[in-house]
């Protein structure tokens, strides 16, 4: 009689010796098993509902914390401003035209005034730069925003609630597209223009006073000449030769159609259709 506290032996089957496309065929479908890709159908649909649960519940929540992100923030202005942001109150010193961006080791403009092709080339940039400019209120979208923008002055500013200082350029002769900029006649112009940031309301030297003792003498004139008047209330601005060589070199400069950026410019508010101001700076003889 036989032992029944003995274990019964049992032996390893080893799988049938298949070669590879019949054990390839057998893993797409199993006809014994029913399984499709090692997996029973009842199998698949478990593990597709899990990661169905899974992300989806990832897209939910991050798209709530998405939405609860954009609840802290305003369309119209940013959320740190001034100081209390990363750019500071400091507005960087833009010009036009820059090299283009194959070239962006330098920002020298050179060209040769008797080659029609090099004028071109600066003057096209420039034109690029000025379209937004040259728009008007027209009542197409293309030129949106552009029906906000009112003539200004230093004594009448913008005071509708949607409404911006224009920039005239027909006033940047001879810096104008017609006579090239002036490069052809080898005295070229630079567009200045001051980055922009949101409610910033800058504090000009509008009197004698507290002038920098560092300021250019030429400038300090000019100031003194419009102290008092409405015009004072400007950015002024003044291009000086960085080295010895620069200084000797530069040649007389003007200031056109005058030398800063008018207060009523300011603060920049996102208001649609505003266009930062601009000073052509013409060298008339540069060596």
């Amino acid at each position: 009689m036989a032992d029944k506290t003995k274990v019964a032996e049992q032996y390893y089957a080893p799988p049938p010796d298949l070669g590879k496309w019949e054990a390839f065929r057998i893993f797409l479908y199993n006809s014994e098993t029913g399984q499709v890709l090692g997996r029973t159908g009842s199998s698949w649909a478990k593990i597709l509902l899990f990661y169905l649960i899974f992300y989806a519940a990832l897209v939910g929540f991050f798209a709530a914390m998405l939405a609860i992100f954009y609840q802290t923030l305003d369309s119209k202005m940013p959320k740190w401003q001034l100081d209390g942001s990363i750019i500071g109150s400091n507005p960087g010193l833009g010009f036009r035209p820059m090299p283009d961006s194959a070239n962006v080791e330098s920002t020298l403009i050179y060209y040769k005034a008797n080659d029609k092709g090099s004028v071109l080339k600066w003057a096209k940039v420039i034109d690029e730069f000025l379209e937004q400019y040259r728009k008007k209120g027209s009542g197409s979208g293309e030129a949106s925003g552009a029906e906000n923008r009112v003539p200004c002055s230093p004594t009448s500013g913008a005071t509708g609630e949607k409404q911006v200082c224009d920039v005239p350029i027909d006033e940047f002769h001879p810096c104008t597209a017609a006579n090239q900029y002036n490069y052809e006649a080898a005295g070229p112009c630079v567009f200045l223009k001051l980055n922009k940031i949101f409610n910033w309301q800058p504090k000009p030297y509008n009197t004698t006073e507290d002038l920098p003792g560092n300021m250019p003498e030429d400038l300090k004139s000019h100031i003194k000449m419009a102290s008092g008047k409405p015009e004072a209330n400007t950015v002024w601005v003044s291009c000086e030769g960085e080295n010895p060589a620069d200084v000797e070199n530069i040649g007389p400069v003007q200031y056109i159609p005058r030398r800063g950026f008018p207060s009523y410019y300011y603060p920049f508010t996102n208001k649609e259709g505003y266009l930062s101001p601009l000073v052509a700076v013409l060298f008339e003889k540069p060596r």
